[in-house]
């Protein structure tokens, strides 16, 4: 069967980003999808008006210069290989109050698992605690996601770890640097912050109806003014890496990323998930000091249960399983 519309201009995306040589011809993308040249044309225009910067040489052909970099349902789509995350429903925003509020709505509404909120800016971006998380517009990637696993509620504090995890994958594979994963939600480089995620659990009588994960991640540096403000000194990935990345390959390896480890949780349980997050953090075997609700526990990191809380041995040998809190 023919492919049509924007199955075919992603192909066509994808066969131009593709050619390491250079050009690709008219005719061969004619060739390739079974369509006239006019059509070839046609389909060109199209990806130029959305974003996607392509050069046309008489005698040589198409060259991708530089793909769109808006985070549109249509550009995202082009290259992303998922199943399930951003296939489902993707709802893009230039500027919202917050991503995980307008995806708690979609839930509300029947929204199916796997359904994504992106925002270029958030005006109410909202972080653990009732915190401001500072979403300026182009900065970084502000994303959440509709999520309907079978668990218990008290299993829910899994998935800060699963989004963590997500996270420090996702920007790994943008960067190449392996970022450390702070319990029990963000994301450093080099003692910086470049990311953290926020989960809300809304219950079913006495199961999980639905869980909201949303995270933001710092691509651009992030304007002066709002430095002072934070509590960890937050960088970029701009920064970090030297260069200019794409948001749109960030968001594609992140969904990637969500489909992989949500799926193998859902299919090994969270053992593997576990086994990684630790891998990707140092707190294990360390002293810290955790702040709960105003509540202050010291003592030794022993472990991470299955459930996802922070194992804490206090001087006395007394056990404390905390399932958020701040590090001191």
């Amino acid at each position: 069967m023919a492919l049509k519309g924007d199955a075919v201009r992603k192909k066509i995306v994808e066969l131009l980003q593709n050619n390491t040589e250079g050009y690709t011809s008219g005719e061969d993308v004619s060739h390739v999808f079974s369509i006239s040249r006019a059509a070839v044309s046609k389909h060109v225009k199209v990806l130029r008006d959305q974003g996607h910067e392509i050069e046309s040489v008489t005698g040589k052909g198409y060259r991708l210069l530089r793909k769109a970099e808006k985070l549109t349902e249509v550009i995202v789509q082009q290259g992303l290989e998922t199943r399930i995350f951003g296939q489902r429903g993707m709802h893009y925003m230039a500027s919202v109050g917050s991503t995980n509020l307008e995806a708690m709505q979609l839930a509300f509404a029947n929204a199916p698992e796997g359904t994504v909120v992106v925002a270029d800016e958030q005006t109410g971006g909202r972080g653990r605690q009732g915190r401001t998380w500072h979403s300026p517009a182009g900065c970084g990637l502000y994303v959440s996601v509709v999520l309907r696993p079978d668990i218990a509620p008290n299993e829910a504090p899994i998935i800060t770890l699963l989004t963590n995890v997500v996270t420090a994958e996702a920007v790994h594979s943008v960067t190449g640097i392996v970022p450390v994963c702070k319990w029990p939600n963000d994301v450093l480089i080099d003692g910086c912050k470049v990311a953290g995620n926020l989960t809300e659990i809304f219950l079913s009588g006495d199961s999980v109806g639905h869980v909201i994960s949303g995270a933001g991640i710092n691509v651009r540096p992030l304007p002066e003014k709002l430095v002072p403000d934070l509590r960890t000194v937050p960088c970029s990935l701009d920064e970090v890496a030297g260069k200019e990345l794409s948001r749109v390959a960030l968001l594609q390896a992140y969904l990637t990323q969500y489909e992989y480890w949500y799926l193998l949780t859902k299919e090994q349980g969270f053992a593997p998930l576990l086994a990684r997050w630790k891998a990707l953090t140092d707190v294990v075997g360390k002293e810290l000091t955790v702040q709960v609700r105003g509540e202050t526990y010291k003592g030794i990191v022993t472990d991470v249960s299955t459930d996802g809380m922070l194992v804490l041995q206090s001087e006395g040998g007394v056990e404390h399983r905390l399932f958020s809190g701040d590090i001191l």
